[in-house]
Parts: structure tokens; C-alpha cells; sequence
């Protein structure tokens, strides 16, 4: 039986730490090159990214390997000017970090022909996936988004602080965008009541405000963002516990795309396949198996047959079918279904290919930059089709296909 009273952390990072700002950058490039598919009239499933983005003081190097209908002087255009505007966004004019004064070099070039071949569909050979590996979806009972709720408030944490500071509001203006937090989540009979701590380190632009300046702005906020009652007065507060804050972001550290991948997912609560999303067009099973394998995952929770589930997908590079397919209900099935039940409905309600997903979630559009900061999932899905793998609409056919 599954513990039931226990402490959970889970960290969040902002949209302007470092890894985060390069995350942005590659999901950029892939949102880019789709935009630029359909001017120009290109099927875009045959739009290939693998995007990799460093960032350090005052210079960005983006490398990797693509296919897309723009020539090699027009790739390095628009690559550097999308990456100028997402930096901007962010919010980085900096002397140390700057979307105006950085350097910037773009070194991707065309996708391997030896990968291509296993990917593309030829003859009665469907489309294959674009590399080996695990991947993981999960969901639960915790958050109204069927989320593990110490990453889901650890996101919400620094989501509402960067909203505040693009704005100008509640004294926000005074941070900056590189900014880090943690949360300990009490759980009672295995469920969420408390937190017991709540770390936050920001970034500020005035040189003179202290850590117990920085707390006034923000603990107010965060109180606001919590549940009710969930902080109290034994909740440990460490706001900027090092003291002065002000380099931040890649002047302070260097960032790469791919190094929060437990950020991205489930903070810790649920298995990690290793493959990173940002950067990747959906032929990358690293990216859209995951993707399919959460939307498995939260139609099964929202289809009321258990209060947990983990689906975990595997994948041969070139190799059209899922290898497997596993489900763990966490002995929270109420004897509804079995987990051998599901993994056989799971096949038939939706085609595990990468075309199937790609074609069911309707992946190929410019939809990832949003993505890039504060999760992959947990977020409401948008009217342009971003975090279609969000929605609940698979849980009735689950329902019958158990049933039958």
C-alpha cells in the first residue's frame, strides 16, 4: 500500500532561467518553421527540427538539424530574429544579457538522410519514429488539472510573479526574470493539505533591496496563489536565502535547451522516460509520445477508472507501432478495470503511431514556445490548438472500450 502521510517537493523555474531562455529559443525555431511551412505551401509533416540552443553572456549558439522551405540565408534571418524577439519577451536588456546586443550564430543544417529514412513514410512503410526510447504520461486526482499539485503551485508560483512583473504591478517591476521555486507539500491520508515550506530566489533589478525586501514583495502574492489555508504559521519561508540577486539569468549562469525535463513533466511524482521536448517537431516520439501518453493518462483519471495512472510508451527508431504499452493504476482502480484491460482499450481508442498522434493531437503547428515555461502539462488548452494533449474529450470512448 502506497504511503499516505508524507512530504512531496517539487521545483519550478521561470521563463527567464537560463535553461528556460533556451528552451523558448528552440521552441521558437520549431514554431518558425512551421509558420513559414504554410506560406510557402509545404505539407508541414515534413517539417523536421531538432533544435538545440546554448545561451551565455551576451551570446546564443543555436545548432542542429532540420528540414524546412526556407534557403540557408533566410534560416539564419529568421532564426536570429525569432530569437531576438523571444529574449525581449522575456524580458532580458541587461548589460550582461541583452535581445538587442547579443551575439547570436545559427549552425543548423539539414536533417542526417540516414535518419530521414527511417522517419519518412515510403511505399507501405508508415511514418516511423525519430528515435528510440521510454516515454511517460501520468495524472491524477490532486489539482483540478489532474495534476501532482507541488510542481503544478510551484509553477503557478512563478507564473503569476512574471505576469505581476511584465506589468509593472505589486512591486514586481523591482524583479527581474531569472527566478527559481520550491515546494513542500504536506500529504494527510494521501492527500494534499499544506505546505510546510515554500522556497523562492528571484532576480531583482535594484541592487539595494535585501532578502527580507524581496519577500515583502512576493509573499502576498504567493499566499494568494496557494490554496486556502495551506500556508501557515509553521510554514518555513527561504526567499532569496543567498542574499543579493542581480546577476541572474545567462550572464550569471549558462543555460542549455533540455536540462528541466522534471520541471517539464510531473516535478518528481511520476517516472521521466530522459528525452527533453523543446527544440523537437512531432516525429520525435521523445516529444509527441509523451504528449500522448499524458492525454492517455488524464482521459483514464477523467474517465472516473482510477484516482491515479502512469502509462509509460516505448518506441524503435523507424519502427511505425509502439513496442509496448504498460499502465500502473496504483491500486487505485477500485476493481473497475484492470491495467491489462487498458493497455488493450488504449490501442483501440487511439492509434499510437507517431502519424496517429501527431494526427490525432493535431501537432504539426506552430504551438511550442508557450509550452517552453512552466510545464508541459497541467495547462488549459488553447483555442489555436496549443495543449490539445490537455484535453478530456478521449474519456467517454475509454469508458466503452473497458466496457465492451
Amino acid at each position: 500500500m502506497a504511503r499516505q502521510n508524507y512530504l512531496f517537493t517539487s521545483e519550478s523555474v521561470s521563463e527567464g532561467h537560463p535553461d528556460k531562455v533556451c528552451d523558448r529559443i528552440s521552441d521558437e525555431v520549431v514554431d518558425l518553421f512551421f509558420k513559414e511551412a504554410s506560406k510557402a505551401g509545404m505539407d508541414a509533416a515534413q517539417v523536421r527540427v531538432a533544435c538545440e540552443t546554448l545561451a551565455t553572456t551576451n551570446r546564443v549558439v543555436i545548432a542542429g538539424e532540420v528540414r524546412t522551405s526556407l534557403d540557408e540565408k533566410q534560416i539564419k534571418s529568421k532564426v536570429k530574429s525569432a530569437a531576438r524577439k523571444a529574449i525581449k519577451s522575456i524580458g532580458y536588456e541587461q548589460d550582461g544579457f541583452h535581445w538587442k546586443k547579443a551575439k547570436i550564430d545559427v549552425l543548423l543544417h539539414p536533417q542526417s538522410v540516414d535518419i530521414a529514412q527511417g522517419v519518412d513514410a515510403a511505399g507501405n512503410k508508415d511514418e516511423g519514429a525519430g528515435d528510440q526510447g521510454i516515454m511517460f504520461g501520468y495524472a491524477c486526482r490532486e489539482t483540478p488539472e489532474l495534476m501532482p499539485a507541488p510542481i503544478y503551485y510551484a509553477h503557478k508560483i512563478l507564473e503569476v510573479l512574471t505576469d505581476y512583473r511584465k506589468k509593472g504591478e505589486r512591486g514586481c517591476e523591482k524583479l527581474g526574470p531569472d527566478a527559481k521555486s520550491q515546494v513542500t507539500v504536506k500529504y494527510e491520508d494521501g492527500k494534499p493539505v499544506g505546505v510546510t515550506q515554500i522556497v523562492l530566489s528571484t532576480q531583482h533589478v535594484d541592487p539595494s533591496l535585501t532578502s527580507a525586501d524581496v519577500r515583502k514583495i512576493v509573499e502576498p502574492i504567493i499566499r494568494e496563489t496557494l490554496p486556502e489555508g495551506w500556508v501557515t504559521k509553521d510554514t518555513v519561508w527561504h526567499v532569496n536565502p543567498t542574499g543579493k540577486f542581480v546577476i541572474g539569468g545567462p550572464d550569471g549562469d549558462a543555460g542549455l535547451t533540455g536540462r528541466k525535463i522534471i520541471v517539464d513533466t510531473y516535478g518528481g511524482a511520476a517516472p521521466h522516460g530522459g528525452g527533453a521536448f523543446s527544440g523537437k517537431d512531432p516525429t520525435k516520439v521523445d516529444r509527441s509520445a509523451a504528449y500522448a501518453a499524458r492525454y492517455l493518462a488524464k482521459n483514464v483519471v477523467a474517465a472516473k477508472l482510477a484516482d491515479r495512472c502512469t502509462i509509460q510508451l516505448s518506441y524503435a527508431i523507424g519502427v511505425s507501432e509502439p513496442l509496448s504499452i504498460y499502465v500502473d493504476l496504483h491500486g487505485t482502480g477500485n476493481g473497475k478495470v484492470t491495467e491489462e484491460k487498458l493497455e488493450k482499450a488504449l490501442r483501440e481508442v487511439m492509434k499510437l503511431t507517431p502519424r496517429g498522434i501527431r494526427e490525432h493531437l493535431q501537432l504539426n503547428k506552430p504551438i511550442y514556445a508557450r509550452s517552453a515555461a512552466y510545464g508541459h502539462f497541467g495547462r488549459k488548452p488553447g483555442r489555436d490548438g496549443s495543449f490539445s494533449w490537455e484535453k478530456t474529450d478521449l474519456a467517454p470512448a475509454i469508458k466503452a472500450a473497458v466496457a465492451a
